[in-house]
This record gives structure tokens, sequence and C-alpha cells, in this order.
């Protein structure tokens, strides 16, 4: 082991590791601000680009485009994760991040269907393929440098920071859409305001590049790359072939996790506009408000992990998920008071809580660090991209159809399998493989 591998075997001080989370969650933040933008806007930016159709057919081509490009993000974990595995965490965080920045700005300055015809719903498309390959690996790497750098007695707490700042950056893009529809009239946000928040994307961005590129290495990283030969240490087949339980654990856990996060958050906005007849503003105040306390939540559960276990939150959370998912959309879809619709939303997400503030932490202890960041990139987009990418399409889809009840059992069955997949886990608390700290 060199002297730097050495060095980094010693235990972090609570400053530096503050700072290494800090860090590590700023560009979380700006990634999931940047590729939740698109679904927030979504509402005014649809008509530019897919100009037939009613509001719906309009909502359903934009939910395609959001679908679609999660197909990227498989592609974005493998790289990705094999570049983490291979160069390092920090290093796969800024590339990522670029790649976002280089994808929001594409789509702030795509011209529409009016004056480039078809070529403006291509142009984006690839620009969300673009964001889908960075957000691909962006998982995978932040939560596995979250993870690494928390220490094991406090690791759920501090690996819950992931969620805060994916929270945080849906938070963020709502936010923007607050401002915006309060500063400009609807002619003018209709028009060409929905660009704004795709340029505040890219310049962030850009800061957090910066930021990312001054971030110390995890110990598990740089012990692991000085005690395993590089080709092992890449290896995709092994992945598959030495820890096939944990991978399908994962896909299994996210394939419920994700569908759920989808149709609480990103659809539920859509849900509450087209399905419960709320005003546009009115459902953005619902879900800024649900989606602060969502966010706050996350350490409380994660502390929380550290002292019942990690694989109990997630089973407890799942199942509570599955039981409450139909009763409670169906009240939503039913209207009422604002008020009503705030306490059912937030009821959905404090039960997601279970899940989303241990996920990254319990994952990334399931595998060894050679191939820590793959295992944990791989499995999570592939189920990302099938059940969280398709959420909306499916939702939207139902609901033209008229039969948009059968997603709400289809979020529950999804939330059942994984409660049985999370009651089965082993207990990381005390079977953890990041060994340092």
């Amino acid at each position: 082991m060199d002297d730097a591998a050495r060095q980094q075997t010693q235990a972090l001080t609570p400053l530096a590791r503050v700072r290494a989370i800090l860090g590590g969650s700023a560009g979380n933040l700006v990634e999931w601000y940047d590729w939740f933008a698109y679904s927030s806007f979504a509402l005014y930016f649809a008509p530019h680009f897919f100009p037939k159709g009613d509001t719906t057919a309009q909502q359903l081509q934009s939910s395609a485009v959001f679908a679609v490009s999660f197909l990227a993000r498989p592609v974005g974990a493998w790289l990705m994760g094999l570049y983490a595995d291979r160069a390092g965490r920090r290093a796969a965080l800024t590339a990522s991040v670029a790649l976002m920045s280089a994808g929001s700005f594409a789509i702030a300055l795509i011209p529409t269907y009016a004056q480039i015809g078809v070529l403006a719903p291509v142009l984006l498309f690839a620009a969300r393929l673009v964001q889908g390959l960075s957000l691909g690996g962006e998982y995978g790497a932040s939560a596995t440098y979250l993870a690494e750098m928390s220490g094991h007695r406090r690791r759920g707490f501090w690996s819950s920071f992931q969620y805060v700042t994916l929270i945080g950056g849906q938070l963020l893009a709502l936010l923007v859409l607050i401002v915006v529809q309060h500063l400009l009239g609807q002619e003018a946000l209709d028009s060409w305001g929905w660009r704004i928040p795709f340029i505040i994307g890219g310049l962030l961005a850009i800061v957090v590049f910066w930021i990312r590129a001054g971030l110390e290495e995890s110990r598990s990283f740089l012990n692991a790359k000085a005690q395993t030969d590089a080709a092992k240490r890449r290896s995709t087949l092994a992945l598959f072939r030495d820890h096939p339980r944990e991978t399908w654990a994962i896909l299994g856990l996210t394939a419920g996790g994700s569908l759920s996060f989808y149709a609480y958050t990103t659809y539920m906005q859509k849900f509450l506009v087209n399905t419960a007849g709320y005003d546009k503003s009115v459902s953005a105040g619902i879900m800024a408000g649900a989606l602060v306390i969502y966010m706050l939540a996350q350490p409380l559960m994660g502390w929380l992990s550290d002292h019942v276990g990690r694989k109990t939150t997630m089973a407890v959370g799942f199942g509570l998920g599955a039981a409450a998912t139909y009763p409670v959309m169906s009240a939503i879809a039913a209207g009422g008071s604002p008020l009503a619709a705030f306490g059912l939303v937030l009821l959905l997400m404090l039960i997601h809580t279970g899940y989303a503030a241990v996920n990254a932490a319990v994952k990334a202890e399931l595998f060894p660090a050679r191939l820590r960041a793959l295992g944990v990139a791989l499995p999570y987009a592939l189920a990302n991209a099938l059940f969280g990418g398709t959420a909306e399409s499916v939702a939207l889809s139902l609901k033209a159809a008229g039969q948009e009840k059968l997603f709400y059992i289809y979020v529950s069955l999804a939330m059942a399998m994984a409660c049985v997949i999370a009651a089965r886990l082993r207990n990381t608390n005390r079977t953890s493989l990041i060994e340092e700290d």
C-alpha cells in the first residue's frame, strides 16, 4: 500500500467527514434539480415540442421522452460505475455533473416545433439522453461515496443526505417554478419563461464541477486500488457471477422504491391537476410543502436505521406503502380541500422515507469496494428505467383508457414485492462490506 492509501486508512475527523458529505451532496442536488426541472415545467413546454392533441396527449408525449431518457441511465450507470471503480469516486462525480450541465444548456436553447419542425422533439430527446447518461452514473457514484465517507456508526444518518439532496433538487425545481409563475405572466411563462430553469441548472452544474474537483477521495477506493489488480476491479461479469443475490435484491428494491417515488412525487404534480382538478399553482404549492417535510424527515429515518436496522425501516416502509397507496390515491383523486390533499400526499411521502433514507447505505454495504460503484449503480439503473422511468407513461396511458386505478394497484404490488425482499436481506448494520472506519 502506498503512503497516500495508508494515510487514508486513518479515521476522518468530524470536520473532514462533514466537508466530504456536503461536497458530494451539493453535486447530487444540482444533478437532480436539472433532471426534475424537465418534469416540473413539462406542463408549459410540452405544447412547444408536441403541438398536436389535447393536454393529456401532449403530456403523454413529453412523459414518453422522460421515460425513454431513462434507457440511457443503465448505460451511464455501467460506464460511470466502471470508471468510478477504476479512476475513483471523485473522477466519476465530476464527469457526471459535466454531462448534466451540457444537457441542461441544450434544452434551454432548443428551438420550438414551430421554428424547426420535427427536429425540435428529436433534439429534446437527445438532450435528455445526455442527462440520462449523467444521472445513471451520478446515483452509483454519489451513493457509494457518501456511504464510504460516513463511518459505520452513523452510516444511515449521513447516507440519508443522498436522498435529502435528491429531494432538494426536486424541491428546488418546484420553487423555481413557483417563483417564475409569480414573477412572469402566464403568457411569458408559456412562451419563453420555461427556459429559465434549464439555464439556471446549467450554470449551477458548472459551479458544482469546480467543487467536486476538490473533493477528498474515499479510503475504501484507495485501499481497494492498492490491493486489487485493475482487471479484477473493473469486471462487470464479476458483479453477476459473484454477487447474484445482492444484484437481484437491488433490482427488486429499486423497482418498488423508484416506482413509488415517481408516483408520489413526479407524477403526483400532474395527478393533482389532471385527475383531482386542482389549479397548477395550487398543485405546485402542495408538492413544495410536502417535499420540504419529506426532505427533512430523511436524516431522522437514517438516524433511526442506525439503531433498529436499515432492513427493518426499509421493510416497514414498503409494507405500509403497499397497504396505503390505493386508498390514499383514491382519496386524492376525489378532490376536496388543498389542505386535505397536502396531508394525503405527505402521508405517502413519509411512508416512502423508510426506503429512501437508507437505500444508498444498504446497497453500498452489500458489495466489496473493488466493484461497489458498479454494483450499486447498474442494477439500480436497470430497475429504475423499467419501473421509475415508465411510471408517468403507465399512469397516463391507464388514465387515457379510463382505468387509472389500475396504476394504484400496480404501485402497491411493486412495493409488496420489495417488502418481501427487504425482510429477507441480511442486517447490513452488522455485516457491512465497507470495512474502513
